[in-house]
């Protein structure tokens, strides 16, 4: 059974790790990942003044997720899964646990800017296409922007 809890300092690097561990899952070549590893950097400061939620599975960080912004208007900074949890239906667990926290919040919308290979995902979730993006990382490269209506959204 997984276990959702708040992200404590000490698990910066493990976050890091995973980030980028989920980053290369979708086939990215060396020059790209360490071109974006700062951007999924995480230092003990930013874990512990963001909301972020780890997913615990046999005492082992398998996921996390972090919200930013302050009400209305808010982001889901993060939704990053180990490859071998990518399609076990975790994302789901962690996306739903997200809207229903941003919801309590007061956000009225959380923004995305999503991994390319991750926004069907995103779709599939309820979210809608805005836009795009630059990405923070590589210049000329953009992302898809997503928005997500908290209270509006209906669990199916």
């Amino acid at each position: 059974m997984v276990t959702l809890r708040r992200a404590r300092p000490d698990e910066a690097g493990l976050l890091s790790d995973l980030a980028l561990a989920a980053k290369a899952h979708w086939g990215y070549d060396e020059a790209f990942l360490e071109s974006v590893r700062e951007e999924l950097t995480f230092h003990a400061d930013d874990v512990a003044e963001r909301h972020v939620v780890v997913a615990v599975l046999e005492d082992r960080v398998v996921g996390f997720y972090s919200l930013d912004g302050v009400p209305p208007q808010g982001e889901l900074g993060n939704l990053w899964l180990r490859p071998d949890r990518i399609g076990t239906g975790l994302g789901r667990v962690l996306w739903e646990h997200a809207l229903a926290g941003a919801a309590a919040a007061g956000f009225e919308h959380l923004d995305i800017d999503s991994e390319p290979f991750a926004e069907g995902f995103y779709l599939r979730m309820g979210a809608e296409r805005i836009g795009a993006t630059p990405s923070g990382s590589i210049p000329g490269r953009v992302l898809p922007r997503l928005r997500v209506r908290p209270r509006d959204r209906r669990t199916s």
